[in-house]
């Protein structure tokens, strides 16, 4: 698979964007912020991590990392990354982290919508997960609203503070998805 082409998709309330040097401070909030880390951010990023991710960004075959944007304002709300491609099995794992003061606004949903819409729709994969704290109950609600069921638990696979807590796996197959969000026509625009 040739370098994945960022795309721009755009909402209702968002638009997803490739990362640029002006997110650096909003994802460097993200991926300190102590709840993010106890809700499923698995890394803790110094500026010069950042700057790194956003360069190399452009040049991944098998990860998609976009900033989640406000229509309205333009500002950086989050991050919606889906990673660990494969091509072959038709398959990849989703994650979003949000900034803490637009938590529970219904951003997240939105963005997972539009990206799975990409997932599913152009990019013709078959299956997403999500890997999630067991202690995070929103974020698994979000998700199992969107049509994700259960695959799985891992025990004591997160950290939550100095205890540990489980994974939650989840999934959903395109055509469950479809279901719910049919294929839009080809001249739609994103």
């Amino acid at each position: 698979m040739e370098q994945l082409e960022p795309p721009t998709l755009t909402g209702e309330m968002l638009v997803l964007r490739p990362l640029e040097a002006q997110d650096i401070d909003a994802i460097l909030e993200i991926s300190n912020d102590p709840e993010a880390q106890r809700l499923g951010a698995h890394q803790t990023l110094t500026r010069g991590d950042a700057v790194r991710l956003i360069a190399d960004s452009s040049e991944c075959t098998d990860r998609l990392a976009l900033a989640v944007r406000t229509v309205v304002r333009d500002t950086l709300v989050g991050e919606i990354v889906l990673d660990h491609i494969d091509w072959e099995s038709s398959s990849a794992w989703l994650s979003i982290e949000m900034r803490p003061a637009y938590r529970g606004r219904g951003y997240d949903t939105e963005a997972v919508v539009l990206m799975l819409e990409l997932a599913f729709d152009e990019f013709r994969l078959h299956r997403i997960g999500v890997n999630l704290p067991a202690v995070n109950y929103r974020a698994r609600s979000m998700y199992e609203s969107l049509g994700f069921r259960m695959d799985g638990r891992l025990r004591d696979a997160h950290r939550d503070g100095d205890l540990w807590c489980d994974a939650i796996l989840l999934s959903l197959l395109a055509d469950e998805f479809h279901v719910s969000y049919p294929i839009r026509s080809p001249d739609h625009t994103r």
